[in-house]
């Protein structure tokens, strides 16, 4: 996965600086490592205070040029072109951010801390400061784009459901159990927890960022450097930091899994082929069912994921005649039209955009939120389309070999 060239250092050189902060001497720099939890005024105060008093020649913080811009402009949700995002068959990477985002807004709302508030603290002390700012995760979209790339299609699927049901629990949240999320061991356990569960999303969401993150604080500039991190990335972190890595590998989108071509591109071409050669036979019998299967399970299937969004009626209703045909055209979804359809019949309006942050952190939110709305319609029935897909061409197979 990871190219790497081991340097001539190990974890002797890392040392307790305080609580949650720990310095990593590598050569004639040393970094201080900041394990923060990000919806924690603890966090806050220890960013501050951290850089206050070492003073550095760069501030690193765990994010992204778009996740920095986003947290300075937090009414960036109004400038979104839903419309764009749905014909660039983006909505997924869109729910996953915004799945994210809902999570960590509904814990800073029990703590009243806003996530990412010791991100924003330190860039601002770093500015008063006159300090250069750092940022140092890699593409948000690129990490999304990774978890979601790396995800078997029924994977896809548990992690969906699992996350967006996982949103509507209001569990009882203490400041203290965010704090001993910072302690190494829990964080470990934690994550382990999470890697049996869900282990092609905790590479991309996790490992491989803790390598990206180690890369590029070792390259960071000056000889002192204050690095503000989510606690989850530390012990990762404090692992790499004494390798080179090459960061190409995971810049790079992974390809479709065999499995999605085969549903995008083979069963159509199948599909098509078992059809025409009942036709030639003169089997019309048995061509026609397998016409009639084809039609009826994917229109029935594409509905069924409208619906389950709660879509306009004309959206469930477009959703079943187009479904058929988009199946066969692999540069396009159904998913796509049932959003703009959705779209066109029930825009989203500009307190859609400004409430969304705060429809997203209940389950109810996600159907009453115009802009999420449309999202679920265009994924569910682009979801269950793409189940449909795979039972009409097995009931097509069924018949075909019924000629024989």
């Amino acid at each position: 996965m990871t190219d790497f060239t081991e340097l001539n250092l190990s974890n002797q050189n890392i040392e307790k600086y305080k609580d949650n902060v720990d310095i990593i001497h590598l050569y004639d720099k040393d970094i201080y490592l900041i394990g923060t939890a990000h919806i924690s005024q603890n966090s806050v105060d220890l960013a501050e205070s951290t850089i206050r008093e070492i003073m550095p020649d760069t501030v690193a913080i765990e994010l992204c040029e778009k996740r920095y811009e986003s947290l300075k402009d937090p009414d960036r949700w109004k400038k979104t072109d839903i419309i764009k995002v749905i014909k660039e068959g983006k909505f997924y990477v869109l729910i996953a951010q915004l799945m994210l985002a809902s999570f960590q807004k509904k814990l800073g709302d029990k703590l009243k801390v806003k996530p990412g508030t010791e991100m924003m603290t330190a860039a601002r002390v770093a500015d008063e400061l006159h300090i250069p700012i750092a940022l140092v995760d890699r593409e948000i979209k690129i990490t999304l784009k990774r978890v979601w790339g790396n995800l078997g299609f029924f994977t896809m699927l548990k992690t969906f459901f699992s996350i967006l049901f996982g949103i509507a629990k209001d569990q009882e949240i203490e400041s203290e159990d965010i704090e001993k999320l910072k302690s190494q061991d829990a964080l470990e356990s934690a994550l382990s927890d999470f890697s049996k569960e869900f282990p092609q999303v905790k590479t991309s969401l996790i490992d491989e960022r803790d390598w990206y993150l180690a890369e590029k604080l070792r390259t960071c500039p000056g000889k002192k450097v204050v690095a503000i991190i989510g606690a989850g990335h530390t012990p990762g972190i404090k692992k790499h930091i004494f390798k080179k890595t090459n960061l190409a590998p995971l810049e790079t989108l992974p390809p479709p899994s065999k499995f999605v071509k085969f549903l995008k591109y083979g069963i159509p071409v199948i599909v098509v082929l078992m059809i025409i050669i009942g036709f030639c036979k003169a089997d019309f019998s048995n061509a026609t069912e397998m016409l009639k299967s084809w039609f009826f399970i994917k229109s029935i299937s594409a509905a069924i994921g409208a619906s389950l969004a709660l879509a306009h009626p004309i959206t469930i209703l477009a959703s079943a005649i187009l479904a058929p045909f988009t199946a066969l055209n692999p540069t396009v979804s159904v998913g796509i039209f049932a959003g703009l359809i959705e779209a066109w019949i029930k825009k989203p309006t500009i307190e859609d955009f400004e409430t969304v942050s705060d429809d997203l952190t209940t389950l109810k939110g996600w159907w009453k939120n115009r802009l999420s709305k449309i999202l679920l319609v265009a994924a569910l029935t682009n979801l269950l389309g793409s189940i449909g897909t795979f039972w009409a061409g097995s009931a097509v197979f069924k018949h075909f070999i019924n000629m024989f």
